[in-house]
């Protein structure tokens, strides 16, 4: 009985919110300082070796990184498939330029040492260059456009309709504030790449990531508080209407949906949510001073906690929404509307129980055996076998 009550359906289903949450901020702080490096390469390092010394600070671990980033595709997929059909429709050829950018990221990974010939490590180099910065920014560009509302309604039979033509589908999601948000990801992901070149770096590479992350943080903190009082004070908040069922079918028509108020009610509902905008903040600014004063492992904790914190906030600032509808509230997806059936989320949690500790040790002990700065020596005494 006892059993039954813990894994209820709505149990279950908050579950998988919190877990996606964690796996999608998990790539934040992993890949995130990945994607960083990758968008600080042309500025922080100016002859070649300088640039394989920031490239090989994340060498090893990106490929693992992006387990993170499959993991949340995956659990989307599976565990909220409304979601995922209606955002990647949505949001298409926003995905593909995504993807586009990482895939070319690894080619670039591969095959930018192989030649010494400086027009051809210049061309992987800037391919490296988007493959951090065009997802960094991207991914905040649509975080934007959610909070704002996304124009689908549903069918009575279900059938998912976006509306406008395909290629508006692109240039309707850079609109001023979700441009912002772009730049707040991109800015937020530059700190957090710095953050790590601070502690695995040295030399030149070591103080421009310095300089360039230090400025990175405030326009991260400020631009995280700007957007937040112009989301307060621009845009309308959705409401669920009525009374409602946290364990009933998933029927994205099941509820009675307006839009109206304020994002920023949900702190009066549920003032401990507050955490999280605190965090963002608070990380930002110890990430700053930690970045002008030279400190290296206490500077890319406070990235991370800066990152968890802005991340955070978002998801529970719109819960239990998922993905608004601007055009058709009452189409709008929930966590008590879009999930799987409860057989689905409970064999996805034992699975995940099984393997998602198996993966964290695994990652904890990659970190452990990779400890330690990239020096120009050990570039210069592993020319061979380096990226």
């Amino acid at each position: 009985m006892i059993l039954n009550e813990l894994l209820s359906y709505e149990t279950l289903r908050l579950v998988w919110w919190v877990l996606v949450g964690v796996l999608l901020i998990g790539f934040a702080l992993t890949d995130g300082f990945d994607m960083g490096v990758g968008a600080l390469l042309p500025f922080v390092a100016k002859t070649d070796n300088e640039r394989r010394i920031a490239i090989n600070t994340v060498g090893p671990v990106w490929e693992g990184n992006q387990v993170w980033f499959i993991l949340g595709g995956g659990a989307i997929f599976a565990a909220w498939p409304p979601l995922y059909a209606v955002s990647f429709s949505g949001f298409y050829l926003a995905m593909w330029v995504v993807l586009a950018a990482l895939i070319v990221r690894p080619v670039a990974f591969k095959y930018r040492s192989k030649r010494d010939d400086p027009r051809w490590r210049a061309t992987w180099d800037w391919a490296l260059f988007a493959g951090g910065a065009v997802p960094a920014t991207i991914f905040g560009v649509a975080v934007g456009n959610v909070l704002q509302g996304v124009p689908f309604h549903f069918t009575d039979d279900l059938h998912a309709i976006y509306e406008g033509v395909w290629y508006m589908k692109f240039l309707s999601l850079l609109n001023p504030f979700a441009l912002a948000c772009g730049i707040l990801s991109l800015s937020m992901l530059v700190m957090h790449g710095a953050a790590w070149l601070t502690l695995k770096a040295e030399g030149p590479v070591q103080i421009r990531a310095r300089s360039i992350g230090s400025i990175a943080a405030l326009v991260a903190v400020a631009g995280y508080i700007g957007l937040g009082l112009w989301l307060a004070y621009g845009f309308d908040g959705y409401q669920i209407d009525g009374d409602f069922v946290t364990d009933g079918p998933s029927n994205p028509l099941h509820f009675a949906v307006t839009k109206g108020g304020s994002w920023m009610d949900a702190y009066a509902l549920r003032p401990w949510i507050a955490i999280a905008p605190i965090m963002g903040v608070a990380g930002g600014l110890l990430a700053y001073l930690g970045l002008r004063a030279g400190r290296e492992v206490s500077t890319l904790l406070a990235s991370k906690m800066a990152i968890f914190g802005m991340i955070a906030s978002v998801g529970l600032t719109m819960f239990p929404f998922i993905l608004p509808s601007s055009t058709d509230p009452r189409s709008s997806l929930t966590v008590w509307n879009a999930s799987s059936s409860h057989l689905t989320l409970f064999i996805m949690l034992v699975v995940t129980a099984i393997f998602l500790p198996i993966i964290l040790l695994y990652t904890a002990w990659v970190y452990k055996v990779l400890w330690g700065k990239v020096t120009d020596t050990h570039i210069s005494d592993n020319s061979d076998g380096l990226y």
